[in-house]
């Protein structure tokens, strides 16, 4: 066979043996060539040789236990392509398949590489061996490349559609970034060296830069790396302010330029290496994209490269990996962005529309149409592993005011959004957002796996709202993720709706690692009912808590007054009162229980909507609530436990109750009862009155009237300490009844004592009352007023006796000689009521 043979540019090392004879069949071990009937014709007929380009390919190389495709013939025309099956056995062989290569197919023209150049890979999944004929490499070295390029991309088309949804993707080549660590730092450092040397030619530049790179993908990155640190996007060229650069040298030089210098800077040092790489014309959703105006008779701006890589094309654009445009300051802003080297089609298509259907790189190529009604994501969304869930295009028309957003997410992630009057241009406002801003515009709220923005326009109007995200435990300013145009025919009337500074309603994405796991409400709107709301938070561990409540019209002094927190072990809840109508905000804020130098953090946020019955401003909870209400993570720590009313909430329409609960500890106990505005004759101290038998104490209430009361319950150990509150009963008494006062009690009276009758403070005049009681190691018990009657102790330890009133000009005082005093201690007193004037003139 007398055809004269090229070798084309190999995109990866052979990793195998392979050896071309001028026999119809090749074996070598691990690889064979099929006998192909077109081989045959151009053995018999020596002219088809040279009417024909003959296309030698390579089939890949794979490490795994795959079944090698069968070849397949070509059509008739200017190629004939042979496919090889190689066995991975013969990589040892690499050097000798090389050497034989070089010596059957004689390598002619201007255009071709020195082998030097070819770098091989041992990374390549597929390898191409392109024969021509002579006339063909006298061609011009330009056109002859542009042929070459064209070739393979055409050889590659056939392979893709051979193996659908197989193709490469950009994790495949590499895990993450992170492995480019140490060559990125050794370009940015030779890039730097070499612009201080004034260096601007482009092979010299390459050389330097890849010194030591042991494949294609090192190569490449390099040149990546060392393209965004090294030029910055032209702003003013772009401006038309200046002139725009056009060749490597000046561009280089400068160390500026626009998209096309990026993309031809990239094929030229390319080139260098003999890496594969076209420039790709289209559209790009940058700077001076309008969304909404059609792009199908609009001329392409914009400019990017496809790399042949393992025999398969990637995509990556060094002019948007460099930074960002700042049009609010016509200045570019230096950031590099990974994202956009070797970019995965599915996602590259988002932003950029090539002119050429084939560079768009997907299974089922996309219309202009669609690309336009896509949403915008920036790189930031595909990097924090965001998903789309609904709507799918940009543009978003309300429903009976309302439109929804939602994005789905794999790891935790904090959000917010902000919503502002349409512009055209898309790239404008900030890429950065603190805190979110016209929250009262929308309900964003945040589940275990999605966020859900429900958008309420204020007005009849177009919106730009942009989403913006960050990782859940950085602290880092959340960035823009992604844009969407809404379109608001007819607003809803809505009530004014409390800002949120703390980014989403329900739980946090936090809320877990603070120790919340779990939370009897939805991050949906909560209906309030009668005015009254609980909510409970399940936490993993003890926590403290703090709540805030917000309404529009509510004072801070009255919002103090409508919550009430009861912390347990398990457990937090929150108790609400809602006295407007409207929209509350209702946030809590937890740290660990014993670590008080923890600061609190947001762990929830609710959006309480009450529209029904409201309560009273009278009927508020008490002002002076402590932190703790009810039986809970403190009480239990005291040794405080078995209590017969386990929530903060104690209601009574009796007028009267009793609490009971076990002191295990014997600390010593003091209670206050008090309310606001209170109407009464006695002391409010008078109303409440402590029993102690053994362990169990009870807490009997006779209350004067009707009304919210507050009783604290304090304890110390010894008597030399001060009391420590344990926790607050929030009581609520609903009957009119005015209900009678208990005796004063005095410091004697105490554990063991019982006081079984009379259990009123105040008894009638001229009247024969029952005394009992229950005084422990008490050798004498008394009760002393206008004369003295000693109480007689019987069979059940229980001193009692009778005792007449008088005429209430004195108080009944009980008393006792106690076993360490032979003195009489009082240990409560009675009082009796005043003689009427008519009961003096009836005596």
């Amino acid at each position: 066979m007398s055809a004269e043979v090229a070798l084309q540019k190999f995109s990866f090392p052979f990793a195998c043996s392979l050896k071309l004879s001028s026999q119809d069949n090749v074996t070598q071990k691990g690889s064979s060539l099929a006998k192909d009937p077109e081989l045959s014709k151009l053995k018999e007929n020596p002219r088809l040789v040279e009417q024909n380009h003959v296309k030698v390919v390579q089939a890949p190389v794979e490490y795994k236990d795959q079944v090698p495709e069968s070849t397949k013939s070509p059509d008739a025309g200017d190629t004939v392509a042979i496919q090889l099956s190689v066995s991975a056995e013969a990589s040892r062989n690499a050097a000798v398949a090389r050497q034989s290569i070089a010596e059957n197919l004689r390598v002619d023209g201007e255009d071709q590489r020195p082998a030097a150049k070819r770098q091989l890979s041992s990374e390549s999944a597929a390898k191409s061996i392109t024969a021509v004929k002579k006339s063909a490499l006298r061609k011009d070295p330009n056109e002859q490349r542009h042929l070459q390029q064209k070739s393979q991309l055409g050889q590659r088309g056939q392979l893709k559609a051979a193996l659908p949804g197989q193709r490469k993707r950009r994790k495949d080549l590499f895990k993450s970034s992170e492995v480019f660590h140490r060559l990125d730092s050794s370009v940015i450092k030779a890039g730097a060296e070499l612009k201080q040397k004034c260096v601007y030619d482009v092979k010299t530049i390459v050389q330097s830069i890849t010194q030591g790179t042991r494949n294609e993908l090192e190569q490449l990155r390099a040149i990546w790396v060392w393209l965004c640190n090294n030029i910055e996007y032209d702003v003013s060229g772009y401006l038309g302010r200046s002139e725009k650069l056009s060749s490597p040298e000046e561009v280089i030089a400068a160390g500026r330029g626009v998209c096309c210098s990026y993309s031809n800077l990239c094929t030229e040092m390319c080139r260098e290496v003999g890496i594969e790489c076209q420039e790709v014309t289209g559209h790009s959703k940058g700077i001076g994209y309008r969304q909404g105006h059609s792009l199908k008779h609009v001329k392409s701006d914009h400019l990017w490269n496809a790399v042949l890589l393992g025999g398969e094309w990637f995509l990556l654009d060094a002019c948007w990996g460099a930074g960002q445009v700042d049009m609010q300051h016509e200045s570019f802003v230096k950031s590099f962005d990974d994202f956009y080297f070797l970019t995965d089609p599915e996602e590259f298509i988002d932003s950029h529309f090539p002119d050429e259907e084939k560079w768009q790189l997907l299974d089922k190529p996309i219309p202009i149409e669609e690309f336009e009604q896509r949403v915008f994501k920036t790189s930031a969304f595909f990097k924090m592993g965001l998903r789309l869930i609904s709507p799918l295009h940009y543009y978003i028309v309300t429903d009976d005011g309302e439109a929804t957003v939602s994005l789905g997410f794999s790891r935790p992630t904090t959000f917010t959004y902000e919503i502002t009057q349409h512009q055209d241009l898309l790239h404008c406002g900030s890429v950065e957002q603190k805190e979110s801003s016209n929250s009262s515009f929308g309900l964003l709220t945040v589940s275990s796996r999605s966020m859900k923005l429900q958008l309420l326009p204020p007005e009849s109007d177009t919106y730009d709202v942009k989403l913006f995200a960050r990782s859940e435990n950085a602290t880092t300013p959340l960035v823009w993720v992604c844009s969407f145009t809404v379109k608001c025919p007819n607003p809803r009337a809505t009530e004014d709706i409390p800002e949120n500074p703390f980014l989403s309603w329900g739980l946090q994405p936090a809320a877990g690692s603070l120790g919340v796991i779990g939370s009897s409400q939805s991050s949906e709107v909560v209906e309030v009912e009668d005015g009254v709301f609980d909510l409970v938070l399940k936490t993993c561990r003890p926590l403290m808590v703090l709540c805030e409540l917000v309404h529009p019209q509510m004072e801070a002094a009255v919002a103090k007054c409508c919550l009430a927190t009861q912390i347990q072990p398990e457990s937090l809840t929150c108790h609400v009162l809602c006295p407007f109508h409207g929209f509350y905000r209702l946030s809590l804020f937890v740290r660990d229980y014993e670590n008080t130098e923890v600061k609190f953090q947001n762990a929830a946020n609710y959006l309480l909507h009450c529209k029904g019955k409201v309560v009273g401003l009278e009927d508020l909870f008490p002002p002076n609530l402590g932190s703790a209400c009810g039986p809970g993570t403190r009480t239990a720590k005291a040794g405080l436990s078995r209590f017969s009313h386990n929530s903060a909430m104690v209601s009574t329409q009796q007028g009267k109750c009793n609490i009971t609960f076990h002191n295990q500890q014997d600390l010593e106990l003091h209670y206050v009862l008090s309310k606001k505005n209170i109407c009464s004759t006695f002391p409010v101290s008078r109303y409440v009155f402590c029993t102690y038998t053994d362990h169990k104490v009870t807490l009997s209430l006779s209350l004067p009237e009707a009304g919210v009361y507050r009783l604290g319950l304090y304890a110390r150990i010894t008597s030399s300490e001060d009391f420590s509150p344990m926790c607050d009963f929030i009581v609520r008494n609903l009957s009119n009844q005015v209900m009678p006062p208990f005796p004063c009690v005095y410091s004697a009276w105490g554990k063991g004592c019982v006081l079984f009758e009379p259990r009123m403070g105040t008894l009638e005049p001229l009247s024969w009352t029952l005394f009992r009681v229950r005084v422990p190691g008490a050798l004498r018990v008394s009760v002393v007023g206008e004369d003295r009657t000693d109480l007689k102790l019987n069979k059940s330890r229980v001193w009692e006796g009778k005792v007449f009133s008088g005429e209430g000009l004195q108080q009944l005082k009980l008393a006792a000689s106690l076993e360490d005093s032979s003195e009489m201690s009082v240990l409560m007193i009675f009082d009796v009521k005043q003689l009427q004037k008519e009961d003096i003139i009836r005596t």
